[in-house]
C-alpha cells in the first residue's frame, strides 16, 4: 500500500477492507445509541491522555497524540505509518513541522506504539470520504467519533498511497498548525503582548517589536494544557519553507550505517529460530510427519505441528531449515487438487459467457450504442507475487502471562489484535513492537498473512523467545497474490473515429471498481465484474486493481486508435474532457517525449495514461525486442499530477520504483498453479527485472495543479505495462494481450 500500499489500501483487497469499514461504522452507530456523542468524546479524551502517558517522559509535553515537545526544544513526531523504505515518514514530518514552524534540525520521527490510542483517525476520515463518495459529509462528523471508529477498526495501516494525502493533510498539518497557535497564545501571556504581534520561526515564538523570543521548549508545558483548534488555518503554499523541498530523508542515515533494525535483524538473549512449511495446496491439512529424521539434525530442538503446517525450532536458522528439509510431511489437498491456472481462466471464460455479473457500473445505453460489429479483444494477466526483499520474520516471547512480538508489519495495531485473538490473552497483555520493513507492496497486511498467528502459537508453546522466519520458497508458494484476471473488451468506433460505446467484462476474485478510475468521456460505458474464487489468497498488490484495469483499458485504447487510423495520443485526446487534468498530463508527456520524432528501426514508442489513488500518471515508453525475445526499454518519459508534491526527490523515487515494478511484472513475473499448488519457488523461476534490462533513461516531471493531493507510492505502476505493450506493437506489429510478455515470446 503499497510500498506502499497502497491499502495499499496500498486498499488491502478493497472489498474486504470496505466490509471492515462498514462493520466498524455500525459498531460506532450502536455506541452512539448507548453512550451518545458526549460519551464518545470522553473516550477520545481518555485515549489522548493514554497516548501522552505512553510517550511523554519528564520534561516532555504531548500535543494531540502525534507530537511532543521537550524542554530542550526537540520536536518528536509519532507516525502511525510503518517505514517500508518509501520515504513517506519524512514527508509526514515535513508537513507537521512546516505548519509548526519547527527547526528541522531538531525534528525526530519515530513509530507510534501499536496501541489503540494511536489509531489513525486521519486515515479513517479519508477512507470513509472516498468509500462513501461524500467527503463533505464525513468532514462534518465529529472528530471524537472518527477517533472512536479508528480505534474500533484497529486502523494503523500503511498502504493505499494514503500517508501524505490522508494522515498528512487530515491530521499532521492540522496538529502542527494548532500546536503553533497554542504556543503563540502561551507566549502572548508570558510577554504581555497581543498574539497578533507574534510570529514563529525555527521553533521560537518571536516578538519583533521588542526583539524578544521564546523557544517552544519553554512554552510547551503550559501550551500542552490548552485545547487545540480542530480547524486551524493552514499556511499559504507560497510561504512554505519545508514542504515542496527535497530535504534529506530521516531514515537514510541509520540504514547506511547499519543501525537500522529490521525484523530479520532482531535478536534477544536465549532466542531460538523456527521455520515452517504449510500445505503446498492451499486449503490442505497436515496429516502426518516423521519427526525422527528432523530431530536427528544437529541444533534442532523441537517440531511443532499446526493444523495446516509444521514448524521446526532450532538454535539457528541453518539448523531449523536443515531440519525442515529432512522431513517429508504429508498433507491433504483440501479438495483443491484439480485447480490450475488453465482451469481458473476457463472458469472466467464461462462466467463472462454466462453474462450474469456480480456487479456493474458505467453510464449510457451500451447495448444500443455498441452496433452489430464491435471491435473486440481478450486480455489475461496472471497471479502476481509481492516479491519483497525481506521474507517474513517475526520474533515472539511469551513469559509471565505476557506476549511480546517484534517485527515489521503494515498494520501493527491490527497485528497486535490478531495475536490477542489467537493467544486468548487480554489486550493489555500483548505488545507488538513495530520495526522497519524490508519491502512489502501490500503483502504485510495481517488479514492476508498467517505468520502473526503462527508465531503466536509457537511462542505460547515454548519457554524461550522464538523468531519465525519464512524461507524464500515458503514466502513465494504461500503468497497473497494480485488476482489472476481476464477481460473481454468491446467498443464501437464510428465513422467519425469516435467511440460510441465501450464495455469491459472482467473476471477475477473481486470487483476492481473501488480502485479504478475510467478517465475517458464517452457516451456509453459498461464495466461488469464476474467474481470467481480459487483456493489462493488474493490481496493488495501495489496499486491494487488499477494495474490489471490499466493494462486492459490502455492497451485496448491503443487497439481502437489503430483500428480508427488515428495517432494513439490524438485518439486519447479526442476522448478526454477539454481543459481536464488528464488532458494536460497527456499533452505534456507527449510534448516532453517528442512523441512524433523519428526512432531508429526496430524501436517503437507507446503511451498510456491512468488515474489511480487520485493521481494521474502518463508514460511514454520507447522500446525494442532483443534477439532472445526480451523487451528492451530505452527511455521512459513520465508526467505526474498528484495535486502537489511534499518532497520532490522522494516522490520521484516512488514513481521510478513503481514504474520498474510495473515493467518487471509485465515482462517476466507470473505465479501459476498446477494440481492446486503454486509452481514457482524462488527468484530462479519468478524472475524480477534485472539492472541490465532496466530503462536507460527515465525522465520524470511533476505538475503541481493544486488539486487535492493524490497518492504517490502506487500510481507509477498501472501505466507501465500498457505503455510497454503499446511500444512493442509499434516496434513489431504484434499485440500483447497476455502477460507476462516473455511467456508469449517463448511460445
Amino acid at each position: 500500500m503499497a510500498d506502499n500500499p497502497t491499502l495499499e489500501m496500498e486498499q488491502p483487497a478493497a472489498t474486504k477492507r470496505k466490509g471492515v469499514k462498514r462493520r466498524a461504522f455500525l459498531i460506532g452507530g450502536v455506541a452512539i445509541v448507548g453512550a451518545g456523542l458526549f460519551g464518545i468524546s470522553i473516550m477520545d479524551s481518555n485515549a489522548v491522555k493514554t497516548a501522552a502517558k505512553l510517550t511523554a517522559g519528564k520534561g516532555e509535553h504531548s500535543f494531540a497524540t502525534w507530537l511532543k515537545i521537550s524542554e530542550d526544544n526537540v520536536v518528536t513526531i509519532y507516525s502511525p505509518h510503518t517505514d517500508i523504505g518509501q520515504g513517506s515518514n519524512t514527508g509526514l514530518a515535513q508537513m507537521l513541522a512546516e505548519e509548526l514552524d519547527a527547526n528541522w534540525d531538531l525534528v525526530k520521527l519515530v513509530s507510534a506504539p501499536a496501541e489503540s490510542a494511536f489509531a489513525n483517525v486521519g486515515l479513517g476520515r479519508g477512507f470513509l470520504g472516498e468509500m462513501t463518495g461524500q467527503p463533505g459529509i464525513i468532514n462534518g462528523v465529529p472528530q471524537s467519533f472518527l477517533s472512536f471508529l479508528a480505534r474500533q477498526m484497529n486502523l494503523q495501516i500503511t498502504g493505499g498511497s494514503t500517508a501524505l494525502r490522508f494522515t498528512g493533510q487530515v491530521t499532521f498539518q492540522k496538529v502542527g498548525a494548532a500546536t503553533r497557535l497554542a504556543l503563540i497564545e502561551t507566549a502572548a501571556k508570558r510577554l504581555g503582548v497581543p498574539a497578533s504581534e507574534l510570529t514563529t520561526q525555527d521553533s521560537h515564538v518571536i516578538h519583533a517589536k521588542s526583539s524578544r523570543s521564546l523557544p517552544y521548549g519553554k512554552l510547551a508545558a503550559e501550551a500542552a494544557t490548552l485545547s487545540l483548534n480542530n480547524e486551524p488555518t493552514l499556511k499559504d503554499p507560497k510561504n512554505y519553507r519545508l514542504m515542496r523541498q527535497s530535504v534529506p530523508r530521516l531514515d537514510i542515515p541509520a540504514k547506511v550505517d547499519g543501525t537500522a533494525q529490521y525484523g530479520m535483524d532482531f535478536s534477544v538473549p536465549d532466542m531460538r529460530v523456527a521455520t515452517i512449511m504449510a500445505a503446498p495446496v492451499r486449503g490442505g491439512k497436515l496429516t502426518s510427519v516423521d519427526e525422527a529424521p528432523v530431530l536427528a539434525v544437529k541444533g534442532v530442538e523441537k517440531v511443532i505441528k499446526l493444523d495446516d503446517a509444521v514448524a521446526v525450532v532450532g538454535k539457528g536458522y541453518w539448523a531449523a531449515i536443515s531440519g525442515l528439509r529432512a522431513m517429508t510431511p504429508q498433507f491433504t489437498d483440501g479438495g483443491n487438487g484439480a485447480i490450475s491456472t488453465a482451469s481458473i481462466f476457463k472458469a472466467y471464460d464461462d462466467l463472462i459467457a454466462k453474462g450474469e455479473p456480480a456487479g456493474e457500473a458505467g453510464e449510457g445505453d451500451v447495448k444500443a450504442a455498441m452496433g452489430p460489429k464491435p471491435i473486440e479483444a481478450k486480455y489475461q494477466v496472471p497471479f502476481l507475487h509481492h516479491a519483497m526483499m525481506e521474507p517474513f520474520a517475526l520474533t515472539a516471547h511469551y513469559k509471565d502471562g505476557k506476549l511480546d512480538i517484534w517485527g515489521g508489519m503494515q498494520d501493527p495495531l491490527a497485528s497486535k489484535m490478531m495475536a490477542v485473538d489467537v493467544s486468548g490473552l487480554d489486550g493489555d497483555k500483548v505488545t507488538f513492537h513495530p520495526m522497519l520493513i524490508g519491502g512489502s507492496f501490500g503483502r504485510r497486511l495481517p488479514m492476508y498473512m498467517e505468520i502473526v498467528s503462527q508465531v503466536t502459537k509457537l511462542a505460547m508453546q515454548l519457554p524461550y523467545p522464538v523468531k519465525l522466519i519464512w524461507s524464500r520458497e515458503e514466502e513465494i508458494a504461500q503468497g497473497a497474490y494480485r488476482p489472476q484476471s481476464a477481460a473481454i473488451l468491446k467498443a464501437n468506433v464510428t465513422a467519425n473515429k469516435r467511440i460510441a460505446a465501450f464495455s469491459n467484462d472482467y473476471a477475477q476474485t473481486e470487483s476492481a471498481e473501488a480502485e479504478t478510475t475510467f478517465i475517458y468521456n464517452l457516451p456509453a460505458v459498461a464495466r461488469r465484474n464476474y467474481e470467481h474464487k480459487s483456493n489462493q489468497i488474493t490481496g493488495a498488490w501495489r496499486s491494487v486493481n488499477s494495474t490489471q484495469q490499466g493494462f486492459y483499458n490502455e492497451s485496448f485504447m491503443d487497439e481502437l486508435a489503430h483500428a480508427a487510423g488515428v495517432d494513439p495520443v490524438e485518439f486519447r485526446r479526442n476522448h478526454l474532457k477539454a481543459d481536464s487534468r488528464h488532458l494536460r498530463v497527456l499533452d505534456e508527456c507527449a510534448r516532453l517525449a517528442n512523441w512524433k520524432a523519428p526512432l531508429p528501426e526496430g524501436v517503437g514508442r507507446g503511451v498510456a495514461i491512468v488515474e489511480s489513488f487520485k493521481t494521474i500518471v502518463a508514460h511514454v515508453i520507447e522500446a525494442s525486442v532483443k534477439e532472445d525475445g526480451m523487451p528492451k526499454v530505452h527511455k521512459i518519459t513520465t508526467v505526474v499530477d498528484a495535486g502537489s508534491i511534499v518532497n520532490p526527490d522522494a516522490a520521484k523515487a516512488q514513481i521510478e520504483g513503481g514504474t520498474l515494478m510495473g515493467l518487471s511484472s509485465a515482462i517476466g513475473e507470473a505465479v501459476t498453479l498446477e494440481k492446486g499448488a503454486v509452481q514457482q519457488s524462488n527468484f530462479s523461476d519468478y524472475p524480477l527485472l534485472k539492472l541490465a534490462d532496466a530503462p536507460l533513461v527515465h525522465d520524470i516531471h511533476f505538475i503541481n495543479s493544486g488539486a487535492y493531493m493524490g497518492g504517490i507510492g502506487e500510481p507509477g505502476v498501472p501505466p507501465a505495462a500498457p505503455a510497454l505493450a503499446n511500444a512493442l506493437f509499434a516496434a513489431t506489429g504484434k499485440r500483447v494481450r497476455n502477460l507476462p510478455i516473455l511467456k508469449q515470446a517463448k511460445a
